[in-house]
């Protein structure tokens, strides 16, 4: 079983966010990059429509539900590793989605936390993690963060332009293959391409089991799907769990930007 390394944690904590540095290894890359083209290929205008559009990027969501590959990622060990160093022993995936900046988009999502989750008494219960399709540089699009603002229990909203730069604002670069896991109470969001080629992320974002999934696994899996997963994979999923189904159908659910 993977762990989460002393200084993964430490940094996890005081940043809120970890970097893993070629994770995926060339294999799984390629594969995922061909995964997510054909589904955007296959999906044509329709695609993200289980869930909320984003105007100016194109979306993909329910990808438990398309294809070995994406049930694959979200079990990963060293993944979960750190996503459990965030939310402790109980978790479950709340959505998988792919997000793609098209070249020369001036889309910046607005400083947010997903979900517009606060911190309860409980500890932090939203924690995201992105796989880099392409690289995250400073001109096409990449991560922009305020380390530590996962510690204030307080949401952006307080700003008043959540688009404009922030004084204590980074942004997160990596390499194609990499993986960026986030503390989403973080204040982050994404930035404008300016570049010719468009930029790709896969984004799997997970709960504490006590919380409401973003996407209810459990009614968006065809029942041939549900029928041929695992018993780790329903877990990860909450496909048996009464206290998700309970939690999830009664929450407003939202993406922390996006109505």
């Amino acid at each position: 079983m993977a762990t989460l390394s002393p200084t993964g944690r430490r940094q996890l904590d005081e940043q809120g966010y970890l970097v893993l540095a070629d994770f995926m290894g060339a294999d799984l890359l390629k594969r995922l990059r061909e995964a997510v083209a054909d589904r955007f290929a296959l999906e044509g205008d329709d695609a993200g429509a289980e869930y909320k559009r984003e105007p100016g990027c194109r979306r993909l969501a329910n990808l438990v539900d398309k294809g070995d590959i994406f049930r694959d990622i979200i079990a990963r060990p060293g993944v979960l590793a750190c996503v459990h160093g965030v939310l402790g022993d109980k978790i479950k995936l709340s959505s998988l989605n792919a997000r793609c900046v098209p070249a020369h988009c001036d889309v910046v999502q607005p400083l947010h936390a997903d979900m517009g989750a606060l911190a309860d008494e409980r500890g932090y219960w939203v924690c995201n993690t992105i796989w880099l399709l392409d690289p995250f540089t400073r001109d096409n699009g990449a991560l922009r963060l305020i380390p530590g603002s996962h510690r204030w229990r307080r949401l952006p909203d307080e700003l008043p332009d959540r688009r404009a730069p922030h004084p204590d604002e980074i942004l997160i670069t990596g390499n194609a293959g990499d993986v960026i896991v986030m503390n989403a109470h973080l204040w982050h969001g994404g930035t404008a391409n300016r570049t010719d080629h468009s930029r790709t992320a896969v984004h799997a974002f997970y709960a504490r089991r006590d919380k409401p999934q973003q996407q209810y696994q459990k009614q968006l899996l065809r029942p041939e799907v549900q029928a041929s997963l695992s018993p780790e994979l329903r877990e990860l999923l909450a496909l048996d769990d009464p206290v998700n189904d309970a939690v999830t159908t009664q929450a407003v659910r939202q993406s922390g930007f996006m109505k």
